[in-house]
């Protein structure tokens, strides 16, 4: 460990840059070189504390130096915890803002470069944990419909901002392709809405 560096202070930039995060609403990259010192730094302090803790004498006090360590190890673990906690959470609002549509974030190269495997897979599993849900309740509820403005009509006219090739609806196949317009029902089409293929004309 740095002669420069206290105990603690790798933990506070972590949970700075979760406050830096929710600031400025972004995702920053997973800071995995500093997550691998803090561990490093546990295994230190934790062989540190078992020193003291053998030459701690059974019903004696225990020096304040093992206390402190203690104390040490857990605002570390607490930090850790909240970075990650903090992460999680922006990958589910992520994960929501886009309706829901994994590929689409998978496949967005700059959000790509900020995760690490394990929130890949995190996304990867809470995508089929929702897709189990939603398919339990796919004829009475939309779940990945949205709630903040509900449908006025069954129906909605659509104009194509991207290509995004045939899709299957209740009518049939639909071929979007930019600039036509269609009137399809909406359950049919909201996650290409969210998605920014479509807008509603």
């Amino acid at each position: 460990m740095s002669e420069t560096r206290q105990y603690g202070e790798l933990a506070t930039q972590l949970v700075m840059e979760s406050r830096r995060s929710t600031q400025t609403d972004t995702l920053l990259k997973y800071n995995d070189s500093i997550i691998r010192s803090i561990i490093r730094e546990q295994r230190d302090l934790e062989r540190a504390t078992e020193q003291y803790m053998r030459i701690t004498e059974p019903g004696n006090t225990p020096p304040p130096q093992l206390l402190i360590l203690q104390t040490i190890i857990n605002r570390n673990k607490r930090c850790l915890l909240a970075y990650h906690s903090h992460r999680t959470d922006r990958l589910r609002d992520l994960y929501w803002a886009v309706g829901g549509a994994l590929p689409h974030i998978l496949s967005n190269q700059e959000i790509r470069g900020k995760l690490s495997p394990h929130e890949v897979d995190f996304l990867r599993q809470y995508n089929t944990s929702v897709m189990e849900f939603r398919s339990d309740f796919s004829y009475e509820l939309d779940i990945m419909a949205s709630i903040t403005h509900p449908p006025k009509d069954i129906h909605t006219l659509v104009r194509v901002v991207r290509d995004c090739g045939v899709i299957q609806t209740e009518l049939g196949s639909i071929d979007f392709r930019k600039d036509q317009r269609f009137m399809v029902r909406r359950a049919d089409i909201e996650h290409l809405i969210v998605q920014g293929y479509l807008e509603e004309v």
